[in-house]
């Protein structure tokens, strides 16, 4: 493979450190799977133990009391431990990006069948109606694109998410059950969690996330500043690697390979359509992407601020520079550079938004 062969070249001659990275089990952390499955940490000279986790809750504490060197992260929260919000806070340095797309709402069956025809803002606030109950929709973290891009389009239709409807947080390995059981009325997760729900008989995709914002930024690995600090060189190498990973991945040879590294890191037992859907474009809306989205993005990353102001999360005294201090393109070029990769080109722009708080 020519990306192993780069990184054994550009291998440097460095004492061999040990790297703890969490994540979340979800097809979007495939480059951090497969750069372990397939040997590509090993060959950049560091040893990586993969930690999976229940919850990003469980991710974030780990991350900031120590446990854990990086993660699989949300965009939003680096921005979040950045400000201390949650009680916690933590310093990182966002190393690359994981994945663009990749979340669906997932309805339950009654709700689709009230909204009917297509996913619009304006439909759905119509199928509220029609559904006549009361409307619980769980997203996966607070902080989180999920909850943003759906607050987002859901204010588009007139709804206030705060009040029109429930808005609570369920970790993605349990959104399918909690939707089949009936305790809520539909999730926005990432991939594979609508297809399983939908395996499972419990709902339906209607909308994906890459609807709302086209090949929006998703995932990122993101490094704590302790571990930078005690080995900078492991964390470039671990970040090249899986950059490799992600060239790897969107290889049409390799996707019998990748599905079965990521049968293997669920939680549940996954058929190979539910967990290749995203990627190979059975969902709503945009494929989930991978080798493009690498590149960390500050400009992204200040729409995910513009709305966590929005919607009362972050208060106006916290200066913006604090806030997106963890998003910073030096641990990606030093990364790339070794594979010889170019700096993608940018996603379409980000959805306007009124600029003013309304929480």
């Amino acid at each position: 493979m020519v990306a192993t062969a780069v990184l054994a070249a550009q291998r440097p001659g460095l004492r061999i450190h040990a790297l703890r990275i969490g994540y979340v089990p979800l097809v979007d952390a495939a480059p951090l799977l497969v750069a372990d499955a397939i040997g590509l940490f090993e060959t950049v000279g560091i040893r990586v133990t993969l930690s999976p986790e229940a919850s990003w809750a469980a991710v974030r504490d780990k991350l900031a009391l120590g446990m854990l060197d990086g993660a699989h992260l949300l965009g939003p929260m680096p921005i979040a431990l950045a400000a201390g919000l949650g009680g916690l806070s933590a310093r990182l340095s966002v190393a690359c990006g994981l994945g663009a797309n990749g979340n669906a709402l997932t309805l339950s069956n009654r709700l689709a069948d009230a909204l009917g025809g297509p996913a619009t803002p304006k439909g759905f606030a119509q199928a509220l109606g029609r559904h006549g109950a009361p409307v619980t929709l769980a997203v996966v973290f607070p902080f989180s694109s999920h909850n943003y891009l759906l607050r987002h389009w859901l204010a588009a239709g007139g709804i206030d998410p705060d009040r029109d409807l429930r808005m609570t947080v369920v970790p993605p390995p349990m959104v399918a059950a909690r939707l089949a059981s009936g305790s809520i009325d539909g999730f926005c997760a990432g991939a594979p969690w609508g297809s399983h729900a939908e395996a499972l008989g419990a709902g339906r995709m209607v909308l994906g996330s890459g609807e709302i914002w086209p090949d929006h930024p998703e995932k990122v690995l993101a490094f704590a500043e302790a571990a930078l600090d005690r080995a900078p060189e492991a964390a470039i190498a671990g970040t090249s690697a899986v950059i490799a990973a992600a060239q790897w991945i969107e290889a049409p040879e390799n996707r019998p390979e990748l599905l079965r590294i990521l049968k293997q890191a669920m939680p549940h037992q996954l058929s190979e359509r539910e967990l290749g859907a995203a990627i190979e474009g059975r969902v709503p809306g945009p494929a989930l992407r991978f080798r493009s989205a690498t590149f960390p993005r500050r400009d992204a990353a200040a729409w995910w601020l513009g709305q966590m102001r929005r919607w009362g999360h972050v208060a106006a005294e916290v200066p913006t520079e604090e806030a997106l201090a963890p998003y910073g393109a030096a641990l990606w070029h030093a990364a790339a550079q070794r594979l010889g990769e170019l700096e993608p080109p940018p996603p379409p722009p980000p959805p306007a938004y009124p600029r003013e708080s309304i929480a």
